[in-house]
């Protein structure tokens, strides 16, 4: 008579095979979650100062009219969600500036940041953050800010 030989195959995953599986995600996540939010920081940034120089057009063709009493409304600014307040201030000799208060649906490490933009009497414009909060890394300013 044969020996037979049953071969018993492993059904399912063993308990440290799912741990291993369950610390490669920790581990994952523990390093994708903040890179994921300083990208949204860092984008929600450059989106503002993207929609705060859109109004730079708007606010030198009124200058060039004689125009130095410019609100918000004057440069065809819409509400955004990012920016809870956009102040335009300008004095007779032109030089002035465009400033937005970062809040209302904003990334935390970006809330209560202003980001202005400013503009001399000579025409030339610059770009400055200030008001930042603790959890505000430099790498979120937009190129051309200091």
């Amino acid at each position: 008579m044969k020996n037979i030989q049953i071969n018993h195959a492993q059904k399912g995953f063993t308990l440290i095979e799912l741990m291993i599986v369950v610390a490669i995600i920790g581990i994952l996540a523990a390093i994708a979650i903040p890179q994921y939010q300083d990208y949204i920081a860092r984008s929600q940034m450059n989106r503002v100062y993207g929609e705060v120089s859109a109004l730079k057009t708007a606010a030198e063709e009124n200058l060039l009219r004689g125009n130095t009493t410019l609100t918000a409304a004057d440069l065809g600014y819409t509400t955004s969600n990012l920016i809870a307040t956009l102040n335009v201030s300008f004095d007779a000799t032109g030089a002035g500036a465009i400033t937005a208060d970062i809040g209302d649906k904003a990334s935390t490490a970006i809330l209560g940041t202003d980001l202005e933009i400013r503009r001399s009497a000579a025409g030339a414009w610059s770009c400055n953050v200030t008001g930042a909060g603790g959890a505000y890394d430099a790498s979120f300013t937009p190129t051309g800010c200091n």
